[in-house]
């Protein structure tokens, strides 16, 4: 990526398209303004395809290859509420970087991101759209996201970006007491985002709406 790219934007990047977008969020539902600042000031357009960047504010999924998606911005808001929605969060793990921009939007709400992506060529894309923004407070590995980061836990926060059949024991052992992961759970079209938490009296979960993701997989490449 170029760092010649516009992060401001012109024409159908511009701040009057995000101003829209934000606008939209608000009216499906998304309460906390602190989010809608972070998504009106990050350039979606810059963690995808120039050919795709006029499509950047748009509230839809978009293909960033290896048959990958980024996320449309009201699931990214949505995701991040929930999770922010008991407090602010010291240290978060992301399962599935993908484009970086769900990793971009939460380092600018808390203290440390630790992201992890099996697939390479998607990490090092993400990778220098961090530097290019200058987030210095993301973490980022190249593993089975399945696996988690259990080195760098535990974590009061957990998102993870791509869909299992079940909540992944690794990831709940990662949990901190107090913590809690959004996941979206399920295969195919039955699929719900769900909340998890971990208290005191062991680990509950809350079914918060249907979603479509692609689906969490094994192993790197």
């Amino acid at each position: 990526m170029s760092n010649e790219l516009n992060l401001n934007g012109v024409g159908m990047t511009s701040q009057r398209t995000r101003d829209r977008l934000v606008q939209r969020l608000r009216e499906q539902g998304i309460m906390d303004e602190r989010i809608l600042d972070v998504i009106n000031s990050t350039p979606r357009h810059a963690f995808i395809d120039e050919a795709l960047a006029h499509r950047a504010y748009e509230d839809i999924a978009l293909p960033i290859g290896f048959n990958q998606t980024i996320s449309q911005p009201y699931i990214v808001a949505r995701m991040t509420e929930v999770l922010l929605s008991d407090g602010p969060l010291s240290r978060v793990l992301e399962i599935g970087t993908g484009s970086g921009y769900q990793a971009a939007v939460l380092a600018q709400l808390t203290d440390s991101v630790f992201t992890v992506e099996r697939i390479s060529g998607l990490l090092a894309k993400a990778v220098s759209r961090f530097k290019l923004l200058g987030l210095r407070n993301i973490q980022y590995k190249h593993a089975d996201g399945g696996m988690g980061w259990p080195e760098k836990g535990p974590y009061d926060g957990i998102i993870v970006t791509a869909s299992p059949r079940r909540i992944p024991d690794e990831l709940i052992g990662q949990l901190a007491e107090g913590g809690r992961m959004v996941v979206p759970l399920g295969h195919g079209d039955h699929q719900q985002l769900t909340l998890v938490s971990n208290s005191a009296d062991g680990v509950t979960s809350e079914v918060l709406e249907a979603v479509k993701f692609v689906p969490l997989q094994g192993g790197k490449s």
